[in-house]
């Protein structure tokens, strides 16, 4: 019977992660596939179960088999579409379940499994917020001493435990490069930083130790040599000191734990386990690194190294004490002998480190002084003491080291001692000294010469070479060294403590990073006292000063509600009977319900339909980005998105409005370029909409190409103010009202402008710098002025393929040059054309009737009107400028606008235009071209023939469009002849002929300059 329960759980789990894998309609039914499977195991939370209307019968689950496929299907199906919803409504925990369980199952065995899988689930998917939010959760809730509780409390064999324990190792080191690569090693969360992370790993491996230490197990676990093993490879040991600000340190952060749970280990069990972890190391290198690592971090006595007081010899005396509780003894039996011998022997220490490790030697006992084992370290410093290559070649401050950590294990040895007459009277003791004595520098002398006296005298004979009186550095080293052989550190004691030496309690910063539900209990922080007001009156003149106010009887009448109050009594459910809640859309395809409908007739709740539009303008451009990486609904969904919101009217004077359909469809165009665009572009050449939802839809063209790009969307004459220049002098408006008035005027379609103005700005002023290349004058005093001495970075190859290569693995984005051809500028040009085509054509049929009945296709509201014209040139231009590095662009995109740029400024395109076309300007009555739509054109003509002169100097253009290069500086060099004789231009006068003059000087110029280079290549056609 149980087995057939457990089938019957399986299928019902594998219906959930079906049902999860598709989109679900609405949210009570999200919160019963999810409440099902975590009820399964035992997770579900107490506040959730009422959401749980159909339980799976049975509990035979299998988290290793279940767990992992709905983590995957909650990352990549649910929380990316319903992420939001869960949010707002306050059930964001029923998800986090799945990943990190809340303190309440902390303890249960389900929840750690959930966790080791999570880790591996996250990493092994790309990462985005929600995922990072997940990690920051991990590593705060289930650190590493949790995870390994939930690895090793199964059953299992000791084979499946280890590999286990390296696979949930290996996600846990893998969070800090992962999320550094993907944040592009910005902006990435101080939990999850490099040297954060591993500081809170280093503590949390220093409490599993302790907690192992109190726990009943025989011999060193090799989960923890795996662990130390790991920390090794990830640089968290470092050599040396002081460290950078993102170097990560186990000693740093441990040492001050470590020496209070020494003081208080009277059963010698945590230190008993620390000695036998590091001793079972299977690497001889790895073993090094944490010795090396661990005597760097010893603290220095607080004077000097060589501070013989009662405070500088306890301090050495405790740092010996430390090795002792961390290491063992230091015996030729131990495992950790040699490692430590060669540590000492092959790094740079001081005399305050030789002090440490003779005293540490000795058994840390002054009643107890380990002779053996420092005659072994004797015979170890001996040999490379008195090695003729270190006392030719070695720097003085390692003849120090040798020197003062010999005659510092002399000294312990009693008097008379057989050890140090066998020294005296060894054949490398006597030649080393000879060595020492003929050395040439008196520093490097004087060690020998004081070794062999202090040895001559430990071992009873009498020997004095005098010269030691005096105050350089050398003598006066030899005495302080005299004076500390005349002690031992390890009598000294223990308890005399000096502020500047001992170590403090890890800072603030670690201990609440590593605070875990259920291990340590967070302390209360009593806040600073608040006061009894708010309101700081300042003293100071006051223009209002003069205005005295009068005495008003108290009111019988209740103060009004508050904003706050206001906003309770709207939540208030009792008051808001029979209104129903507008759910926000997590998929695209309610989205477009919202803003057009496809179910037919409409439904009778026609009273929420200005709710349904204002929650899709609110949550409509958030919604589309987040679907931008998200599988192909963007794409089936983008056509009629924009067909929606571009249709949309005003009709319920909804704030922000005409701001946030702008962004929606400027998201669309930027998100799903490949089908947004054409169909906006399709769109904006029916006769259906007004003036201003052209605005729009050029707008989106423009504005999307540029993000796509990678431009700069505002001007650079429009970036916003500081706070300090746009407040009001005196006294502000509410917040709201003060948001709303200084931002007004600020649209997109003059966005659309000053950035056509800085292109064009841009454009011209290329043009200057060329021509002013070419006078000497100019050119040399440039070079004088400006040049800067070349600097020159030497970059590997192998650098270079590794750049290369992480470029190529990365994911590629679509650009503008992608689709700026085939998705937006030829469809532009080519659907005007056949506009301008059935416009004329129309005019033509209705010619013959009276002026009443004639069809205009430049009247008011209409593509060919002047105001819409213009502006359709405008975005052209930015779509041309944004897309000239596409491959299509000299010989496709170049000429065919060039050619529209001509056509639209030369010839009449409406009968209202009946002028003959020559310069398009104004002659007696007969009416010219528009001021705006004459300066759009020659901008156009001016951004293009910039960019062929920056992209390939003008060749193709000049060699290959010779006609459409000459018509064009013919066409505005006649447009700057009429206006410097002073014609008009209707719609001209003020910034408009400002604008009209710079742009038909510029093309001038410009055309000039490719006659100029290419004159004797072109060939007339005509």
């Amino acid at each position: 019977m149980s087995t057939e329960f457990a089938d019957d759980a399986s299928a019902q789990l594998n219906d959930v992660i079906d049902r999860l894998q598709t989109p679900v309609v609405d949210l009570p039914a999200l919160l019963s596939l999810l409440c099902r499977p975590l009820d399964c195991i035992g997770l579900l939370p107490p506040q959730f179960r009422r959401y749980n209307l159909d339980p799976i019968s049975g509990r035979a689950l299998n988290a290793t088999k279940y767990i992992p496929r709905l983590q995957r299907c909650l990352l990549e199906n649910v929380l990316p579409t319903w992420e939001p919803v869960l949010a707002e409504e306050g059930l964001s925990s029923l998800v986090l379940q799945y990943f990190c369980p809340d303190a309440f199952t902390f303890a249960s065995a389900a929840a750690g499994d959930i966790a080791i899988l999570a880790y591996s689930t996250v990493l092994s998917l790309p990462l985005k917020s929600y995922s990072i939010h997940l990690l920051v959760r991990l590593s705060k809730e289930y650190p590493i001493d949790r995870l390994h509780d939930a690895v090793f409390s199964e059953r299992q064999s000791s084979a499946r435990h280890s590999v286990s324990w390296d696979e949930c190792l290996r996600n846990v080191f893998a969070v800090p490069g992962k999320v550094a690569n993907a944040f592009g090693g910005k902006d990435v969360p101080l939990e999850l930083e490099h040297r954060v992370y591993f500081d809170n790993v280093s503590l949390r491996c220093e409490y599993l130790l302790y907690s192992l230490s109190s726990s009943a197990f025989e011999g060193p676990p090799s989960s923890l040599t795996s662990l130390l093993t790991k920390l090794a490879n990830h640089g968290v040991f470092p050599s040396s000191f002081p460290l950078p600000p993102s170097q990560p340190s186990f000693y740093r952060v441990t040492l001050p734990v470590i020496r209070e749970r020494l003081e208080e280990d009277r059963s010698k069990r945590y230190s008993t386990l620390w000695s036998s972890v590091v001793g079972s190391l299977p690497s001889i290198i790895i073993q090094q690194t944490i010795l090396t690592s661990l005597f760097s971090s010893l603290a220095q006595p607080p004077s000097s190294v060589m501070d013989a007081s009662a405070q500088g010899r306890g301090s050495i005396a405790r740092e010996a004490a430390l090795l002792l509780g961390i290491l063992g003894p230091l015996r030729p039996d131990t495992e950790i002998w040699d490692s430590a011998l060669a540590v000492m022997a092959t790094r740079d220490w001081n005399e305050a480190h030789a002090r440490i490790f003779v005293c540490w030697a000795s058994g840390g006992k002054s009643h107890s002084i380990d002779l053996e084992a420092l005659n072994d370290l004797l015979a170890r410093v001996l040999d490379v003491w008195s090695a003729p290559d270190h006392v030719k070649y070695s720097l003085l401050s390692r003849h120090h080291y040798l020197t003062s950590m010999l005659l510092l294990i002399v000294s312990y040895f009693p008097l008379p001692s057989e050890q140090v007459t066998l020294l005296a009277l060894s054949p490398s003791f006597i030649s080393a000294i000879g060595l020492y004595i003929s050395h040439l520098d008196n520093g490097v002398r004087r060690c020998g010469m004081l070794t062999a006296e202090m040895v001559a005298q430990r071992a009873g004979k009498q020997l004095d070479f005098g010269d030691w009186e005096g105050n350089d550095e050398s003598r006066s080293w030899a005495r302080d060294v005299r004076q500390l052989c005349a002690g031992r550190d390890v009598d000294a004691d223990i308890s005399v403590k000096d502020g500047a030496m001992v170590d403090g309690p890890p800072s603030e910063e670690h201990v609440g990073e590593i605070q875990t539900p259920g291990v340590l209990r967070q302390k209360s922080v009593p806040g600073p006292p608040k006061s009894s007001s708010s309101i700081k009156v300042q003293g100071g003149y006051d223009s209002d000063d003069s205005l005295t106010g009068y005495a008003s009887p108290s009111s019988s009448r209740s103060a009004s509600p508050t904003p706050s109050e206001l906003d309770e009594l709207e939540k208030d459910p009792t008051l808001r009977v029979g209104v129903k809640k507008i759910a926000r859309p997590v998929y695209l395809t309610q989205l477009g319900e919202m803003v057009r409908s496809t179910a037919g007739l409409k439904s009778g709740d026609d009273n929420q339909e200005a709710d349904k539009i204002e929650m899709a303008l609110n949550v409509g451009e958030e919604l589309i980005r987040r679907k931008r990486d998200y599988g192909t609904e963007l794409a089936e969904n983008a056509s009629n998105l924009v067909y929606g919101f571009i249709g949309l009217q005003n009709n319920y004077d909804i704030e922000g409005f005409d701001i946030k359909r702008q962004r929606i469809v400027t998201a669309l165009v930027t998100c799903c370029p490949r089908s947004a665009a054409p169909s906006l572009i399709e769109e904006f050449f029916k006769n259906q909409y007004s003036t201003e939802q052209r605005y729009v839809i050029l707008n989106a063209l423009a504005l999307g190409a540029r993000e796509l790009a990678s431009l700069p969307v505002l001007s650079a004459s429009q970036q916003p103010l500081d706070s300090s220049r746009t407040t009001f002098p005196s006294k502000k408006l509410p917040p709201a009202l003060h948001r709303k008035y200084l931002t007004a005027g600020s649209q997109d379609t003059d966005n659309v402008q000053y950035l056509l103005d800085d292109i064009t700005r841009g454009a011209i002023d290329r043009g200057q710098e060329a021509t002013a290349n070419k006078v000497p004058e100019i050119m040399r005093e440039r070079q004088l002025r400006v040049r800067r001495p070349v600097k020159v970075t030497e970059l590997s190859a192998g650098a270079s393929r590794t750049v290369i290569t992480n470029q190529i693995q990365q994911p590629r984005s679509v650009t503008f040059t992608d689709v700026a051809a085939e998705f937006f500028i030829a469809p532009f040009i080519n659907r005007f054309w056949l506009f301008l085509r059935d416009e004329q054509t129309r005019e033509e049929r209705t010619a013959h009737r009276e002026i009443l009945h004639q069809y205009r296709g430049a009247g008011t509201g209409l593509i060919l009107n002047p105001v819409v014209l213009a502006h359709f040139l405008r975005a052209l231009a930015i779509l041309v400028h944004a897309g000239q590095n596409a491959p299509q662009w000299l010989y496709l995109v170049a000429p065919d606008a060039l050619e529209l740029a001509v056509t639209l400024g030369t010839r009449p395109i409406s009968m209202i235009d009946d002028d003959t076309g020559e310069g398009a300007m104004s002659q007696g009555d007969s009416k010219g071209k528009e001021a705006s739509v004459l300066t759009c054109a020659l901008e156009l003509a001016l951004i293009i023939l910039d960019g062929c002169l920056e992209l390939d100097e003008g060749r193709s253009l000049g060699l290959e469009h010779t006609a459409l290069l000459l018509g064009v500086g013919e066409w505005a060099g006649q447009v700057f002849s009429r206006l410097e004789r002073g014609a008009l231009v209707e719609g001209g006068g003020g910034t408009h002929e400002v604008k009209l003059r710079r742009a038909a000087a510029g093309v001038l110029l410009k055309a000039d300059e490719f006659s100029s280079k290419w004159r004797r290549s072109m060939v007339d056609i005509r």
